[in-house]
């Protein structure tokens, strides 16, 4: 299973991947309800708490009842088949979309349905499968895009440039290099995105996220077009990330050795509905999941 590639499902084993589904429906809701209870009884308000989120698109059904609890600090992985659901979840959380049914609540605040830029002012922040930097900017103004969140001056400081303009450009200039620092790219904060190898390009990408300084970071299929030694680099670069910034993670990501090296609990998605989740190991070891991705 580790070794499990992004494969297309045959018409089979979407037949068995929706049975498997029906079946699970009940499970999915145990397994929220369990992970809920456990942030009760500990007294700690997750980072964030899914429930019953669901949207369609003209009549399909492309997210159906999903319920997720993620606890601070945690590394949890959103995994599942092509077409599963997985990217349009993150819009839902991101507010790209705006759900048909559910609530969505970061840090026990309800964010469903507000707007993006409201999402990730509130703190929540997203990496794409194609990295989308400013590739014309330079890798210092890329990072400096992401921090205006939290440093700001009018139109009028800016054209006049009176002190005060100066004064938090300075400061977004030293913010910058020390977040560009910890991923060693200060070295290379004039070059411009477009001139970095595609690993930095992943790196500055999460440096500019983390500008803005959220407390969720949502990363989808980080290690897309990375070759073997790219995706070990990555590996070590996440768990980093967690570490040094107190970072609550959620990825989606096919590449199944990644997963099983830094999630410590999954969630698999199989037709909009979640199929099954837990600890990483066990999840993986599902028989329900390895037919969805394999159709055994």
């Amino acid at each position: 299973m580790a070794d499990s590639k992004s494969v297309k499902m045959t018409d089979s084993a979407a037949k068995s991947g929706a049975a498997a589904g029906q079946a699970a429906v009940g499970e999915k809701t145990g397994a929220a309800a369990v992970q809920t209870a456990g942030a009760e009884k500990t007294g700690a308000v997750p980072t964030l708490e899914v429930k019953n989120l669901s949207i369609s698109f003209g009549g399909l059904k492309a997210v159906d009842g999903f319920n997720v609890v993620i606890e601070k600090g945690q590394l949890y992985g959103l995994i599942g088949p092509n077409g599963a659901g997985k990217t349009t979840v993150f819009n839902l959380l991101t507010g790209v979309y705006k759900p048909d049914t559910g609530v969505i609540l970061l840090d026990g605040k309800n964010i469903t349905g507000k707007k993006t830029i409201e999402i990730n002012q509130e703190g929540i922040a997203r990496t794409f499968q194609n990295i989308r930097l400013f590739k014309d900017l330079s890798v210092l103004d890329n990072v400096k895009a992401g921090l205006h969140n939290h440093h700001k001056y009018s139109t009028l400081e800016g054209i006049l440039r009176l002190p005060s303009f100066y004064k938090v450009e300075k400061e977004m200039n030293e913010r910058a290099m020390e977040l560009l620092s910890v991923f060693d790219l200060d070295k290379e904060c004039d070059y411009k995105a477009s001139n970095l190898p595609y690993g930095k390009q992943r790196k500055l990408e999460i440096a500019r996220a983390l500008a803005t300084d959220p407390k969720l970071l949502l990363l989808d299929e980080p290690a897309a077009g990375m070759n073997p030694n790219e995706t070990a680099e990555l590996m070590e670069t996440i768990r980093f990330v967690r570490e040094k910034f107190d970072m609550t993670i959620l990825l989606i990501e096919h590449d199944m050795k990644l997963v099983a090296g830094i999630c410590e609990r999954l969630t698999v998605l199989n037709f909009g509905q979640v199929l099954t989740q837990g600890e990483t190991s066990e999840v993986l070891n599902d028989r329900r999941v390895i037919t969805a991705y394999l159709g055994e």
